[in-house]
């Protein structure tokens, strides 16, 4: 037996037990007649003291002994003299009686403390490492305990987990597929899931009503903190259902992981906002509500006097923020060229301060009134003492920065609480999308997204003013995630691919399966995906999904632990009947 308890469990009631730990040494103090050593294991830390006067050999031992390396030590619980509340075993010590190295360690490249000095980069090549980091450990125990939850609720509900496959059919619509070579079909591939979203309808068909799966999904797009090449979803569909029906049961979900994993009593029902107001008031299709600071169009108040960067504006938008018309120079500077950033996109910004003593002070005083600024506070609902921030340009472009603004000024003005959750329902999205340089409709969801029935006469004359019966879920601007209600009807699914631009030929060889079983009596159904990492990230207040994956991939889609992706061998390139383009092979041989 290596160990009797583990390092995070001694307490006051176990003083005069004769234990044994084993674990990782978090760092060794030599105080002249004592050492004192603080051993480490995934439930905690144990303080271990050792009387070199008592025992020269023990005492030597110790002596050799160096971070990371991992020992197993029996000594006797006795309560320390100066406790540490910092700790659950600060109660306690174990005086070491015998002491032997299980295994040395070389110097860690970075200090495995809850405040490191190793960056990114270096603790995600050494991942196995930071692991051992509390911080990361307590990222996997929410990922682990809401993985518990949400089964055990979805078993509540009558939900039945069922796994898909992970080699499927290549459905380029959407994001890119990982494609995988088959050996046993020379010049076919399989891909990897984007999603189950085919797989999931199917056991609609089957009559597996209540079906979910906390799966791995794969989707080749470029990276950013809160996008992974290889990420988990919570998958769920639903037969006979409507769109009330799912929203009930998910924010149910929803409320069941906030108090079980936060504590957090979440009361009545979520607010729901149209997307169309959401781009209106926000700029985004999913707001931060934590706080209001909402867009205030002022396009017909503001143009047409003169000044040529709003009369010349499709859209000239503003945000109200209250209290800061006090405002310093240098502060609007920095507002300034925070709009300025290329990520951003703002030309410029109009600042109008609405002073206490009810008097105006502007960077666009000459070619306006005070009467047009008093009009436009009025229209913004400011009271003396507010700063109006202004922005213009093309409608699509300006609301996008208002939405980066207000975002900052959320954040600088104290706005945004991690341990405030502000949650809301996104409903009625536009069904499909126009792209200028394909010419032609792309689905905003998916080309089984059914639209609102209401909508349904619009398709063949206005499709791009139809509607969708799909919603997501957005907590703190992070959309968590969306699903829809499906097209079950044939004939209206026909329709839908001729408006996406599929041939007949085209969608009979994408999803001729799933066509052919929906001939059998598909049931009406919808579903939801949430992003699992999100959640966990969102609940942990940490800003990155990087944070909650085991070992997780940069920014280029590499993982630079194991050095992944790699080149392969030539034989196992000709075993698969492939060949690289030249350039393809001399970079690979390059890295």
């Amino acid at each position: 037996m290596y160990r009797t308890h583990t390092c995070g469990e001694l307490r006051i009631a176990d003083i005069d037990k004769t234990v044994t730990l084993s674990g990782w040494v978090q760092r060794v103090r030599n105080l002249g007649g004592m050492t004192f050593v603080d051993l480490r294991d995934r439930y905690g830390i144990s303080q271990l003291v050792i009387n070199n006067e008592a025992d020269d050999k023990l005492s030597q031992d110790v002596r050799n002994l160096g971070r990371e390396y991992v020992v197993q030590v029996t000594g006797k619980v006795a309560e320390r003299s100066s406790k540490n509340n910092k700790i659950p075993t600060g109660d306690i010590e174990v005086m070491a009686t015998d002491l032997k190295v299980l295994n040395t360690s070389d110097l860690p490249p970075f200090t495995i403390e809850d405040d490191t000095d190793g960056g990114e980069e270096l603790r995600m090549k050494y991942r196995y490492l930071d692991l051992r980091r509390n911080p990361a450990r307590k990222a996997l125990e929410l990922r682990h305990k809401m993985a518990l939850e949400v089964r055990n609720y979805m078993d509540g509900e009558g939900f039945m987990e069922v796994e898909t496959p992970v080699l499927m059919k290549s459905t380029p619509e959407g994001a890119r597929d990982f494609v995988v070579p088959s050996r046993m079909n020379p010049g076919q591939f399989y891909a990897l899931p984007q999603s189950p979203q085919v797989f999931k309808q199917l056991l609609m068909v089957a009559g597996y009503d209540r079906y979910f799966q906390i799966v791995k999904c794969f989707r080749d797009e470029d990276l950013r903190a809160d996008r992974q090449p290889e990420f988990t979803q919570i998958d769920c569909e639903m037969s006979f259902v409507d769109q009330e029906d799912i929203l009930n049961t998910f924010e149910g979900m929803t409320k069941h992981l906030f108090k079980s994993l936060r504590g957090v009593e979440m009361e009545g029902d979520f607010p729901r906002m149209p997307y169309a107001d959401a781009m209106k008031y926000y700029g985004s299709d999913k707001p931060d509500i934590r706080f209001d600071m909402r867009f205030v169009d002022l396009t017909a108040a503001a143009s047409g006097k003169g000044f040529k960067v709003f009369d010349d504006a499709g859209y000239i938008g503003a945000i109200c923020a209250k209290g800061c018309a006090t405002y310093s120079r240098k502060e609007l500077d920095q507002l300034t060229d925070f709009v300025k950033r290329p990520q951003v996109g703002a030309q410029g910004l109009v600042y109008v301060k609405y002073n206490e003593d009810g008097s105006f002070k502007t960077s666009v005083d000459k070619f306006f009134s005070a009467g047009d600024f008093k009009a436009w506070v009025d229209r913004c609902g400011a009271k003396p003492g507010d700063l109006l921030l202004i922005l213009a340009g093309s409608e699509k472009r300006t609301l996008t920065a208002l939405c980066e603004l207000r975002l900052e000024m959320g954040t600088r003005l104290g706005l945004r609480n991690k341990n405030k959750f502000a949650p809301l329902w996104v409903v009625d999205f536009p069904l499909l999308e126009w792209d200028d340089e394909t010419a032609r409709y792309y689905a905003m969801h998916h080309p089984f997204t059914s639209p609102k029935e209401e909508d349904f006469e619009l398709l063949d004359s206005e499709p791009g003013n139809v509607r969708a019966n799909a919603y997501d879920l957005v907590i703190n601007g992070v959309e968590i995630g969306g699903g829809s209600i499906r097209i079950h009807n044939d004939e209206l699914q026909q329709k839908m691919f001729k408006i996406l631009g599929f041939t007949e030929e085209e969608a009979e060889n994408q999803f001729g399966f799933l066509m052919n079983a929906f001939k059998y009596g598909a049931p009406p159904h919808g579903g939801v995906a949430f992003g699992f990492d999100r959640w966990v990230s969102l609940f942990a207040g940490l800003d990155s999904i990087r944070e909650v994956i085991a070992f997780p991939k940069n920014n280029a889609g590499r993982d630079v632990m194991n050095d992944a992706p790699s080149a392969i061998s030539d034989a196992q390139l000709n075993e698969l009947r492939l060949e690289l383009r030249k350039e393809a092979a001399k970079k690979a041989k390059e890295e």
